[in-house]
């Protein structure tokens, strides 16, 4: 019979900040005479184990941090809470019953760190005090948007019983 087989990822590099949470994505093709497409198995992996690729969602490294979201034919893998020992290449791979399979190369290069706040200049008067703060990562600026929140508020979610700034 007729076979279509491939793996696509949406990016093959991304970086995230430690704590936060990344998607994953890739779409993949199937088309195979004989076999039934509810037979197909899915998983992500970053690391191969004995005997072969570890589905992330039985790795006890990313125990309670992992979720598949996929809609066949997009996968996505969402991990929570980043660790820098998540950085790691992550592939996506699919077999069937009757032994056929598929990886994608390349696969995802995630690339975790810290986030770094420093505090450049400081200003004290009788009332209160105005603070400038950078804030930076290894990552691309143009990827990344944060949100400063002081005493559980912020300027986009304001508490009513203090001023923000």
């Amino acid at each position: 019979g007729q076979h279509a087989w491939g793996v696509v990822y949406t990016q093959t590099q991304i970086c995230a900040v430690k704590g936060s949470t990344v998607d994953i994505s890739c779409t993949y093709s199937y088309q195979s005479r004989g076999d039934d497409p509810e037979d197909l198995q899915t998983l992500w992996f970053s690391k191969g184990g004995e005997g072969g690729p570890v589905d992330l969602v039985t790795h006890p490294d990313y125990s309670g941090r992992v979720l598949y979201l996929c809609d066949p034919p997009v996968c996505t893998l969402r991990i929570t809470d980043l660790r820098e020992s998540d950085s790691a290449q992550y592939k996506f791979s699919f077999r069937t019953k009757r032994g056929g399979s598929s990886t994608g190369p390349p696969g995802v290069t995630l690339s975790v760190t810290a986030l770094q706040v420093q505090l450049m200049k400081s200003e004290y008067k009788q009332n209160y005090t105005r603070a400038e703060l950078k804030c930076q990562s290894s990552c691309q600026p143009d990827h990344q948007s944060y949100i400063w929140i002081k005493n559980g508020c912020s300027s986009a979610s304001p508490c009513l019983s203090e001023s923000f700034w």
